[in-house]
């Protein structure tokens, strides 16, 4: 599935932080199916961001998966680290997640090197206000009670690239909508090099 949209010419997966946290995380969570199902889950420490493609959805220069939450975001050659505060992310006017961005780094902390790899993590937010992730001992508990609940809370999904190669994500950044018409101009813009017969 990696690498792989699934989508017919023309369509592109460029979606907004609001659809990735209501159409994709939220529908993941509550384990039910997304439509359609091209996000593949991956395990954030296994990798290093270049090794994403084949194996997240690639979307233009942009990579998405699910995975687990966990503390420790540290893979084989680096890890992530979180900067700035996290944002909010709402949908018709309530708080329905959480955007946490991270820079990739190479080496071990505090002798590490800072690349240009970013990382957008989304987390659901529950009916308190807060992440579900934080929520997750709280069910645990629950379960040891003798109320069973699904781990399904701990979910995220991630979108990932280099921000120097990255002409979409400036979209999401400045909070900006795209109409049917905007994305259909975008769509057009892969023909710019298709050469017509001359007449």
């Amino acid at each position: 599935m990696g690498g792989s949209t699934n989508l017919p010419p023309g369509f592109h997966f460029f979606p907004s932080d609001e659809e990735l946290v209501i159409h994709f995380l939220r529908r993941k969570a509550a384990l039910l199916p997304c439509r359609p199902d091209i996000v593949p889950t991956l395990p954030q420490n296994r990798y290093d961001p270049w090794e994403l493609n084949g194996k997240a959805l690639q979307a233009g220069n942009q990579w998405y998966f699910f995975s687990q939450a966990t503390q420790s975001r540290t893979s084989r050659n680096g890890y992530w680290n979180p900067i700035g505060a996290d944002e909010a992310v709402t949908s018709g006017g309530s708080h329905v997640g959480l955007k946490k961005t991270l820079v990739f780094s190479i080496g071990e902390p505090f002798q590490a090197t800072k690349t240009n790899w970013v990382m957008h993590e989304y987390h659901l937010l529950d009916e308190n206000g807060g992440t579900s992730t934080s929520g997750s001992s709280r069910k645990r508990s629950h379960k040891k009670k003798g109320h069973p609940d699904k781990e399904c809370s701990n979910w995220v999904v991630c979108r990932v690239f280099e921000s120097n190669y990255d002409s979409q994500v400036s979209f999401h950044q400045e909070d900006m909508e795209l109409s049917c018409l905007d994305e259909v101009f975008l769509s057009l813009d892969d023909y710019d090099e298709v050469s017509l017969p001359k007449n």
